[in-house]
């Protein structure tokens, strides 16, 4: 790194922060000194920062693979929002000409986002190997384990892209990795990391969990906790369906209330306005599945509720942090019904083909005949294990392909049954929760789970005009006891 270059000036300069958050110099200094670095920083602690600064102080241009188009808008506005203005955004949502006006100027950007499988287009590789790419970013890399081994195989080719564009500084960003998943990413990327790992505890986020019966009790229950706190709730759950059906009935109860619901079904121009919408709160409660989140910077979430369960510690932590980003206390409460964990598990059964559907897919591959249709990610998955094992001999194939998914299989199986062991554990919540991921917790700076010192049933976040209405009345009490004690 360049000596003469004070980081704090540059901050300033381009974010008018004074001082750096924890973490944030140190991986920024890797990334300066050419170290491929691998970091993770708890959500909500500015990670974006980590390259964005890199990139607007270095010479050539930084490739930033990002798993949303969402999330990639949100980033650009951000930044042209500060008056960066050389940043750009390619995604499947452009027209011919919007992607050529920014393959025409590319060399005048300093930050490109795009999804991995937009960086599998030969046109936009050709392009950046004209161009000196200084670095390759990986934002949320966690999906390159979580996602890349199925339903978005691309994340598993981002070695390929990293040699073809002349090995740039490597920057691989999570806020939720494992040792376990800091191997997987490493692995697949195939290249040695400095690895600078802090602890992702969220110490201002209060944890919580409702068992319950039957559905209507969880309704109920749902229907409480809107009821009683009145502050901007991301309710989130696993069935699109289900997501609707208690969209429509929040929304009949609290007709005084701006309710909106968001999933993957929904045509894409209205998830972005829904999205917007409550970034500028102009919702209060969002009823929503894991499409909705990722890399949203809206600090005043107070409430996130689990309807149903995750598949993974790792997206429950994910998720449950989108709350309290500007480090006020959040509550994080997970509704269980004992059965609960069924969706996961047939949820991982249909992401993965049975062994009629490997036999089925080689043999009409072979003979080049159309089989009966498989799911879009049972299909990545069998075209990415076939392109993996050309060099086998076909005898051997379909035995490779169903080692690996029975592989995969285990490995999300466990994953359950740990989200499972942290629902029912009989100890502190959050040493329970983050054991896998760090030594030790934080101490919470005010309540921090249902079983050391938090009454769930005995809590509600309070409006602004009933803590004004609070303080009065303290007032009072205190003014009474001081005339009383005349």
């Amino acid at each position: 790194m360049n000596d003469l270059i004070n980081l704090e000036e540059e901050l300033k300069r381009y974010f008018n922060y004074e001082t750096f958050r924890v973490g944030q110099k140190e991986i920024i200094t890797s990334v300066l000194d050419g170290s491929h670095t691998l970091a993770t920083l708890p959500t909500g602690s500015g990670k974006s920062i980590t390259y964005q600064l890199p990139a607007l102080i270095s010479s050539g241009i930084t490739v930033v693979v990002s798993p949303l188009i969402s999330l990639m808008f949100d980033q650009v506005k951000i930044l042209k929002a500060k008056g960066i203005k050389r940043v750009a955004a390619l995604n499947s949502l452009m027209s011919y000409e919007q992607k050529q006006q920014i393959l025409n100027h590319l060399k005048h950007f300093k930050l490109l986002y795009c999804s991995p499988e937009m960086l599998q287009q030969e046109w936009l590789i050709n392009r950046l190997k004209s161009i000196n790419v200084s670095y390759l970013v990986i934002d949320e890399a966690h999906c390159i384990s979580q996602w890349g081994h199925e339903f978005r195989t691309d994340y598993l080719k981002l070695h390929s892209i990293y040699k073809q564009l002349d090995e740039p500084t490597v920057l691989a960003l999570s806020a939720t990795a494992t040792p376990e998943v800091q191997v997987d990413i490493v692995g697949h990327l195939q290249i040695n990391m400095n690895k600078i790992i802090y602890p992702v505890d969220r110490p201002n986020i209060t944890l919580a969990t409702k068992k319950v019966e039957h559905q209507n009790e969880k309704e109920e229950y749902l229907i409480h906790l809107v009821e009683n706190n009145r502050v901007p709730t991301m309710v989130y759950f696993s069935s699109r369906q289900v997501s609707e059906e208690v969209y429509q009935k929040l929304q009949a109860y609290f007709p005084d209330r701006r309710v909106a619901c968001y999933h993957g079904g929904m045509e894409q121009d209205e998830r972005l306005l829904i999205q917007q919408q409550f970034m500028y709160d102009q919702l209060d409660v969002i009823c929503c599945t894991s499409a909705f989140g990722m890399g949203v910077d809206k600090s005043n979430i107070r409430l996130v509720v689990h309807y149903h369960m995750p598949s993974t510690l790792e997206s429950y932590i994910q998720e449950m942090g989108r709350a309290g980003r500007d480090g006020k206390h959040s509550l994080a409460v997970l509704i269980y019904q004992l059965g609960d964990e069924t969706i996961p598990f047939q949820l991982i059964n249909s992401e993965l083909p049975n062994d009629l559907e490997i036999e089925t897919f080689l043999q009409s591959n072979r003979n080049e005949e159309l089989i009966d249709p498989l799911t879009e990610t049972k299909t990545k998955f069998l075209n990415f294990q076939l392109e993996r094992n050309k060099t086998t001999e076909t005898s051997e194939i379909a035995s490779s392909i169903k080692n690996v998914r029975d592989h995969r299989l285990e490995v999300k199986k466990q994953n359950i049954f740990k989200m499972l062991h942290w629902i029912h554990t009989k100890g502190c919540r959050r040493e329970s929760l983050y054991q896998s991921f760090q030594d030790g917790v934080e101490n919470p700076i005010n309540f921090c789970c249902d079983y050391c010192d938090f009454n769930l049933n005995q809590w509600s976040f309070l409006t602004s005009e009933e803590q004004k209405l609070n303080v009065l009345y303290d007032w009072e009490k205190r003014l009474n006891a001081i005339f009383n004690r005349r």
